[in-house]
């Protein structure tokens, strides 16, 4: 829809989206109007107050994410509104609910239509920014800690990337569960990390040795997002019981289109590890994949967050907020480095 329709078309029946039009880099998206979805049945179409961005779209633009969508396409992978229609078949949400949704794609958008199956309610005075970041980041920190590793007080983990979306949130829930946190970050960003009550290594030095010195028995819970070679060296440092949990693997070195192969290696050192442990050849340790997803859990753990924030006792980082018309910066920022906490899109 062009911009002289835009002008004429009565409010809030067009919306503004960002477009991956091809495989590449942020600087192949696009931002377009067109018109306004409408609501199907078992859906809803929610006015996007705030919509995350995170390494799935970086993923996603290079053709390396799990069972990626073809362009041309809308991304984002979870958002933050206000429902203004509800579609056949709906109950239970009604016009006017603040709900957040993780659609994994189609946030970044003014107007979204989404499952209701997706849904959870946002408290009315929580900041938009701050509560998408808990949307994906914060349940995924939460139930790694809680549901994968099941870190006990007392216990010393690895959180790799600890000023990350993740990593900030994961750090602060983990030392509020009073658990000492060794978090991985470049130099820039330790001060940060010792903020949220980790002690930083930096990730380019000697990280097996660093952590050894800091822990002589092991610790009990690794956190890896980035996969690889790394994760050969976070079971290694596993104490007798331990868990290490891969969430993500990097994609660098691979070519666009190969959306599955990043992603493999992990994989396979996860079920051999875990072999090793049926025949008494892992002194107890224990391996898990994670990725998030919606259902009774999410909606439970991510009140639980809520909760949290509206105490005081955690607090997520926006590093910055960007319109829509931005994406490609945005992403930009975060392939480059130096973000700390979570980049969220405001439509």
């Amino acid at each position: 829809m062009g911009l002289d329709t835009e002008r004429t078309a009565p409010p809030g029946t067009t919306s503004r989206r960002v477009v991956m039009t091809t495989l590449g880099e942020p600087e192949a998206l696009r931002v377009r109007t067109g018109a306004r979805p409408a609501a199907r049945r078992g859906r809803v179409v929610v006015r996007v107050e705030a919509a995350g961005v995170s390494f799935a779209e970086v993923q996603t633009l290079r053709g390396l994410h799990p069972f990626p969508p073809k362009p041309p396409c809308v991304l984002g992978y979870d958002l933050v509104g206000r429902i203004v229609e509800v579609g056949p078949g709906v109950t239970g949400w009604r016009t006017g609910d603040r709900v957040v949704s993780m659609p994994r794609v189609g946030a970044w958008q003014e107007y979204a239509e989404v499952s209701a199956k997706s849904l959870a309610g946002v408290p009315e005075d929580l900041d938009a920014g701050e509560a998408v970041a808990l949307v994906c980041n914060g349940v995924t920190a939460w139930q790694m800690l809680h549901r994968s590793a099941r870190v006990r007080p007392g216990a010393t983990v690895l959180v790799h990337g600890a000023s990350g979306g993740v990593g900030t949130l994961l750090t602060q829930l983990a030392v509020r569960h009073g658990v000492r946190v060794i978090g991985t970050a470049s130099p820039a960003k330790h001060d940060a990390v010792r903020a949220l009550g980790a002690e930083p290594l930096d990730y380019r030095d000697d990280v097996v040795a660093a952590v050894r010195k800091l822990a002589p028995r092991g610790v009990d819970a690794v956190f890896d997002h980035i996969g690889g070679a790394g994760l050969n060296a976070g079971w290694s440092l596993l104490a007798p019981g331990g868990t290490l949990v891969s969430y993500d693997s990097s994609v660098a070195g691979y070519r666009p289109g190969q959306w599955f192969r990043p992603h493999l290696p992990a994989l396979r050192k996860v079920i051999g590890w875990n072999v090793a442990g049926l025949v008494g050849a892992a002194r107890g340790r224990r391996a898990r994949t994670y990725y998030v997803k919606p259902g009774p859990h999410f909606r439970d753990d991510l009140a639980s967050l809520f909760t949290l924030v509206r105490d005081g006792v955690l607090r997520p980082t926006v590093a910055r907020r960007y319109p829509l018309d931005e994406a490609g910066r945005a992403v930009r920022e975060l392939i480059d480095g130096g973000v700390i906490g979570k980049l969220v899109l405001v439509p």
